[in-house]
């Protein structure tokens, strides 16, 4: 489709980040946030780090509003009967606070909802459906207007052009889409993982990342009664072998030949569960127990402006405070860049390099090659380029009281990162608590002293990142 937009009729969307704490919401607000969303335990899917109860969901609406930013109430489970039975119960309390939205994925629980609202027996909240329902298509986005949804968090299985699509469609229908953080490999979340190893269910809000941990590959045969049967390895598997052999014999969508090893059984043998051989098969589309790599769209941003996307939506209810400030910061600079009208910043993908990650794609927005949604080698976060190290607690006399939060040492070159804008410095000296030189702060934690002469100011606040 043909873009008409241009920077004077270009609406700039709301910035969407998560909070897993108070904490997280207020550095979410101070560093570019327009709103945040948060859930209760119970009903959000996350059930861990999250410090949500009603006493602190009561402050953060309170808190937001003041500000003249927005919360929104993560209620996004799939409920077996128990929780049905008690969530209009526990859902009220929080109605009556007047969040900004409610988000939710379960027809029944939005039926339930929406009777109380109409009925006039609850405040009017909107609904905003989740990524967990898998909207892919302008005629769910338009079943789900008529329901009484007032936003739709498009499934990140989507392209561009297909946003752009259902945008042309529904063009009076709020559009979410997500632009950075973890990726699911199951379809929008819909993952028995984690559930088959550890009875933790992801869809009640108690994934364990199942998906991330490390597996050992074996070779098997299915035998005439159709059970799978392991061998023993010739030699030993090399993944970066593998995915060798693979970049030059597989096509991303099917469009090739397929290698002959793709229609052969494999067993996978997790680390921590020995001799426990599951068997495998791959496709054209790969394997389906597998490590996704983390999504980044900041590049894409510009696009989704022009498309008319109503909000971008970053991932990380339990990430870290430095995620939060980061992620907000970048994504506000690159959505009023876009609005203005001035050129994407290569610079804002290196300093989301800086964040703890699996390495970046861009998912489903783009069709590329398959090896590029999955990290072969890490289960867990690696940062690159900068490291979040300190966090500034006081400011007083040109110098900086900084809560350790990894190593750093005197010589190393440190960002500052505040609301009102970056700077480098260059780390000459450094105090204890007690007042004595120290060349090194470990990251146990502690509280150490450096000097922020004539910067008082735009360092009251700010966090602390090693640049490398």
């Amino acid at each position: 489709m043909h873009d008409t937009t241009t920077a004077a009729t270009r609406r700039a969307p709301e910035l969407l980040l998560p909070a897993g704490s108070l904490a997280r919401m207020r550095a979410a607000f101070d560093f570019g946030a327009d709103a945040v969303y948060a859930g209760q335990p119970r009903y959000s899917l996350r059930a861990r780090n999250n410090e949500f109860r009603l006493e602190q969901i009561a402050q953060g609406i309170d808190e937001a509003h003041q500000r003249g930013k927005k919360l929104f109430l993560t209620s996004n489970l799939v409920p077996h009967n128990d929780k049905v039975r008690t969530y209009l119960r526990d859902i009220e309390p929080i109605v009556q606070m007047k969040p900004d939205g409610l988000i939710m994925a379960d027809p029944g629980l939005i039926m339930m909802v929406l009777d109380k609202m109409h009925s006039g027996a609850w405040n009017h909240v909107p609904i905003h459906l989740s990524v967990q329902a898998n909207t892919v298509n302008h005629a769910a986005v338009k079943f789900w207007q008529k329901v009484g949804v007032t936003r739709v968090i498009l499934s990140r299985e989507l392209s561009l052009d297909e946003v752009e699509a259902i945008r042309h469609e529904c063009p009076d229908m709020e559009l979410e889409v997500f632009v950075h953080g973890a990726l699911c490999i199951a379809y929008s979340g819909r993952c028995l993982l984690s559930g088959y190893f550890n009875r933790r269910d992801s869809n009640q809000g108690t994934c364990t990342n199942a998906c991330r941990w490390n597996y050992r590959p074996g070779e098997a045969q299915e035998t005439d009664n159709g059970d799978v049967a392991p061998l023993p390895l010739e030699s030993d598997f090399s993944f970066a072998d593998e995915q060798q052999a693979a970049e030059s014999a597989f096509a991303a969508c099917g469009g090739s030949p397929r290698h002959p090893a793709a229609d052969r059984v494999y067993l996978l043998e997790e680390s921590e569960r020995p001799g426990q051989l599951m068997p495998i098969m791959e496709d054209e589309h790969g394997t389906y127990i597998m490590n996704s790599k983390d999504l980044r769209a900041v590049e894409h941003v510009e696009r989704l402006v022009k498309i008319g996307v109503d909000s971008l939506k970053i991932e990380g209810r339990t990430k870290s405070l430095y995620y939060v400030s980061r992620t907000a910061q970048v994504y506000r600079r690159a959505i009023d860049d876009a609005v203005a009208g001035r050129p994407f910043n290569p610079a804002l993908i290196t300093q989301l390099e800086g964040l703890a990650n699996r390495g970046y794609t861009s998912g489903f927005l783009e069709r590329r090659p398959m090896q590029d949604y999955q990290n072969y080698e890490t289960g867990g976060s690696e940062a690159h380029h900068s490291q979040y190290v300190g966090e500034v607690l006081n400011v007083a006399y040109g110098w900086a009281e900084v809560e350790t939060k990894n190593r750093f040492a005197v010589g190393d070159t440190l960002e500052v990162i505040h609301p009102g804008g970056n700077r480098l410095l260059k780390l000459e000296q450094m105090r204890n608590a007690e007042g004595e030189p120290v060349q090194v702060a470990q990251g146990n934690p502690m509280r150490v002293w450096i000097p922020v002469p004539g910067q008082e100011d735009a360092t009251r606040g700010a966090l602390i990142a090693r640049v490398f």
